[in-house]
């Protein structure tokens, strides 16, 4: 079974804007998670760090955790874990 994989943003954040895309252009099914709209989802991400920030946008594929990252970086991953 593939790890799931879920983007935690904005809409407002063109950041999370770009990885929506960025995902939706290599066929993966994701789910994105406001944090903005949604206290769950909010505490969610908090819960992620240690300094209990929103730092978004946030990438869980599975247990691996990426913050804003680059292309090539989330490429290597996602052909890592997937």
């Amino acid at each position: 079974m593939l790890p799931k994989i879920k983007l935690y943003g904005t809409n407002r954040c063109h950041k999370s804007t770009y990885y929506k895309n960025f995902l939706k252009d290599l066929n993966l099914k994701y789910e994105f998670l406001d944090v903005e709209e949604c206290d769950e989802n909010a505490e969610a991400l908090r819960n992620l760090y240690d300094t209990k920030k929103l730092n978004f946008p946030t990438i869980t594929i599975g247990e691996k955790k990426l913050r804003n990252p680059s292309d090539k970086d989330l490429k290597k991953w996602i052909e890592t874990l997937l």
